[in-house]
Formats: C-alpha cells, sequence, structure tokens
C-alpha cells in the first residue's frame, strides 16, 4: 500500500485530503508544519508527499530543497490556495511532479497522485535494473593484471579517444567497452553492440550503415544503422578483425569526416560516435596479409588495452568462482552453494583456455550436478578437464 504524507497547517485541509486518499486505498500520514513534515520524510520512507507552499517554521519551497540531501526522495504534489505560474514554475524546476491549487478537483487530484505514484514505481525499477546491471558487469579480481586495466579505464573513460581492446575470446572486452562507456560523459546516451564476426559480410554495411527502402532485393523499407543509433553515445564494434576491407573502408570515412551514409542513398548523414573496438587477432599480422587496413588500425588503436587471459591472472578464480556462485542462485532462484577450499584449488590448476567464459560455464554445471558443498570429489566428476 502507497504511503502518502500531507504536510498543511490547514487540519480541514489535512482531513479532507486523507478521508479521500484513505477511500483510494492508500496509507495517509499528517504534518502540521514544514518543519515537522521534514522530520517524519527524513524517519520514514514515503512514496508521495502533498505539501502545502505557505506555512509557519518551513514552507513547502524550502521542504522540497531540504529533501534533496536526503538519499529517499518521495515524489512531490505541492498545492496551495496562493499559486501562481511562478510558483508552480519554482517548484516544477526544484522537483516536484505537479502543482495543483486550493481548493483541488478531485479528479484532477487523483490522476496527479496516481501518475506521481507510477513515476515512483518506474524511478525504483530504473534503480534496480541500474544496480543489478552494474552487479552484472563488474569487473571481479585485484590481480596486477586486472588492476592494470581498471586504472586505464578510469583514466581514459571520460575522454572521447578511440580505443581498440585486445584478448583471447571469453575474457570479457565488451566487459571493458561497457565500463568505458558507463564512466563516460555519453553513460546516458545509447551504448550499441555489434559483433562483426556474427553478420554475414554481404550485409555488414546494412547493419552498421542502415539502408534505404528498395537498394537491395529484401530492403522493404528504411533502416538506421548502428551509427545512427549510437549517435551521441558509443559504439562497440566487436571482432573488427572479421570486417569486411570495403566495410573498413566506410568505417574509416565515418571516424575521418563524423558522417556516414546509408547503403543505397546519397545523403550524408551526421554522426557524433566515440568508437570502441575489440578483436582476438593479432591486426598487425592480419595488416602483412592484406586483411585489414593499416589506416583504420592507427584510428581505432589511440588507446589500447589488452585484456588478461584468465591463465595469467589465477589468483582471481576464488572470487570469480564465488561471484557465479552468487549469480547461479540468483538465476535459478535457490540457495547460494559453497565451495571447498582445496576444490577451488583444483580450479586454479586448470588452462581455461576458454578463460572467464569457460570458467563460468564449469561453475553453472558444478552448481547443477554437485553437492551443496562442492567438493574435490565434485570438480573431478563434473568439471570435464
Amino acid at each position: 500500500m502507497p504511503k502518502i504524507l500531507i504536510v498543511d497547517d490547514e487540519k480541514i485541509i489535512r482531513a479532507t485530503l486523507k478521508e479521500i486518499l484513505e477511500y483510494e486505498k492508500y496509507e495517509i500520514f499528517e504534518a502540521e508544519d514544514g518543519e515537522q513534515g521534514f522530520n517524519m520524510i527524513a524517519e520514514q520512507d514515503f512514496d508521495l508527499v502533498l505539501c502545502d507552499i505557505k506555512m509557519p517554521k518551513m514552507d513547502g519551497i524550502e521542504v522540497l530543497d531540504k529533501v534533496k540531501t536526503l538519499d529517499k526522495q518521495p515524489q512531490f504534489i505541492m498545492i496551495s490556495a496562493h499559486g501562481s505560474i511562478e510558483t508552480a514554475v519554482e517548484a516544477t524546476k526544484k522537483g516536484a511532479f505537479d502543482f495543483v491549487p486550493k481548493p483541488p478537483d478531485l479528479n484532477r487530484l487523483l490522476l496527479t497522485v496516481r501518475n506521481a505514484l507510477d513515476k515512483k514505481n518506474l524511478v525504483t525499477e530504473t534503480k534496480v535494473l541500474k544496480r543489478k546491471l552494474s552487479k552484472k558487469l563488474d569487473m571481479v579480481g585485484d590481480s596486477a593484471a586486472l588492476t592494470q586495466v581498471k586504472q586505464t579505464i578510469e583514466k581514459v573513460a571520460p575522454t572521447d579517444a578511440r580505443v581498440l581492446i585486445t584478448g583471447p575470446n571469453g575474457t570479457g572486452k565488451e566487459l571493458v567497452a561497457h565500463w568505458l562507456h558507463q564512466k563516460s560523459n555519453r553513460a546516458d546516451a545509447p551504448f550499441i553492440a555489434v559483433n562483426c564476426a556474427a553478420i554475414p559480410s554481404e550485409l555488414i554495411e546494412s547493419e552498421l550503415f542502415g539502408h534505404e527502402k528498395g537498394s537491395f532485393t529484401s530492403a522493404n523499407k528504411q533502416r538506421q544503422g548502428k551509427f545512427e543509433l549510437a549517435h551521441d553515445g558509443t559504439l562497440f564494434l566487436d571482432e573488427i578483425g572479421d570486417m569486411s576491407l570495403s566495410a573498413q573502408a566506410k568505417v574509416l570515412r565515418a571516424l575521418q569526416e563524423h558522417k556516414i551514409t546509408r547503403v543505397g542513398g546519397d545523403k550524408d548523414i551526421k554522426v557524433d560516435v566515440r568508437v570502441i573496438a575489440a578483436t582476438n587477432k593479432d591486426l598487425r599480422k592480419e595488416i602483412e596479409a592484406n586483411k585489414f587496413r593499416e589506416d583504420l588500425y592507427h584510428r581505432l588503436s589511440v588507446i589500447l588495452i589488452a585484456v588478461p587471459a584468465l591463465k595469467d591472472r589465477k589468483e582471481d578464480i576464488p572470487v570469480l568462482v564465488d561471484k557465479f556462485l552468487e549469480d547461479i542462485a540468483l538465476e535459478y532462484g535457490t540457495a547460494k552453494k559453497s565451495i571447498e577450499k582445496e576444490a577451488v584449488k583444483k580450479l586454479q590448476e586448470y588452462p581455461w583456455t576458454g578463460n572467464i567464459r569457460e570458467l563460468r560455464n564449469v561453475v553453472e554445471r558444478l552448481v547443477i550436478l554437485g553437492n551443496q558443498v562442492i567438493t574435490l570429489d565434485d570438480i573431478n566428476k563434473y568439471a570435464d578437464y
């Protein structure tokens, strides 16, 4: 049941609003002035505050300002018999959801309350999802090799410098790209990832740059490409070493001129995109074999980040295993399993040619097939070395 606080120095107004809102099945609390209202907000969690503006001790705008200093931030609807357009504008600029004049129109009041509570729920859900995503994208480990990667991310992320991420498959190159985006000034804009190895060479240009209707047989309508979708944000080109030479030439032009042309079109479209690329190939060797453009390599590799293989950071395996046990328990809705120290030591002896991706798969197999406390015997049975 949503909790609503009514802050008003007029007892009859509080009583009227309380009766109306309790009939709608809301849990109602009252405060007779701004100071008492603020203290109640500081002590309890409210979903919504209906707050008068003209009050003794502390007016409604002051309450709204002071609540910003708290971790908890309920939605505010300001109410006043002395309102004006200027007052309403000031209140909304300071973060109020809406302004309702006295005496309030019943239908409008209830609609505004419902909308404010919907927004509160949406804000809460967004925060939860962001926390889950942030946890999912954690870079786990304190090894020297990983610490070096983290330090580079901290320095490079706030800039618009292009980054080339290298490393074997399964090491977490996309994770590095995500962190570069999350810690950048573009964090609120889109992060668009493209796996260049998964797209047929004849479709890669359409995927990146979009196409006009009728530009090829199956082009039934106009389509934006990933460069356009990533405008103001970050475009992550994974496995760029697998991109065709013709597509490489167009990517180079986009980086040089900050504009693209859709397949089948003749109109230049300006794009503001930070490009981060990744590869598991040695691009120097690809250049020598005439499979990768040297000029594009130099455009992409302003900053190089080499993600270490798991065999080069085995001291991180215990914390990685613990994280995977927690994540898998959450996914399956079961209690988190534990693992014996000897079993973890055994896992540290394995070469992990598939890197973190392989380790995660093995831990999931152990969770499904092993005991509640995963033992060395479970490792020998199910790790499938």
